[in-house]
């Protein structure tokens, strides 16, 4: 399916790593998601009620990942894709999450993973 809705630099505070501090301190995480869903009703209809409300899904993961703890970069995408695919009309999902000034030896802007997964 060629049809996605882009939602690009979803910036939250979350507590993802491996370091004893980043169990208690939520860092800057940015975000990009590509959901797959059939938009051929929402652009004949022009009625929100036929597509995905983008304020809803935004909402949605940022409640999800602002909760609790994980470890990797890995099972934080897997959680947001998760969330995603609650909603029946999406096919797909790719998510990318990179963390925002990432405690490294060595000068990074971010690290990151990206992730697609599909409706089983």
């Amino acid at each position: 399916m060629g049809d996605a809705i882009l939602i690009r630099d979803l910036r939250v505070l979350a507590r993802c790593g491996a370091l004893p501090e980043e169990h208690e301190r939520p860092q800057p995480f940015d975000i990009d998601l590509d959901v797959f869903t059939d938009m051929a009703r929402a652009s004949e209809t022009d009625d929100l009620a036929d597509t995905i409300d983008y304020g809803e899904l935004t909402a949605a993961v940022v409640e999800r990942v602002t909760t609790g703890h994980v470890t990797l970069l890995e099972r934080l995408a897997a959680v947001i894709a998760e969330v995603v695919l609650v909603d029946e009309r999406v096919s797909e999902v790719t998510v990318e999450v990179r963390k925002v000034r990432p405690p490294l030896p060595h000068d990074v802007a971010t690290t990151g993973v990206r992730i697609t997964r599909d409706r089983p």
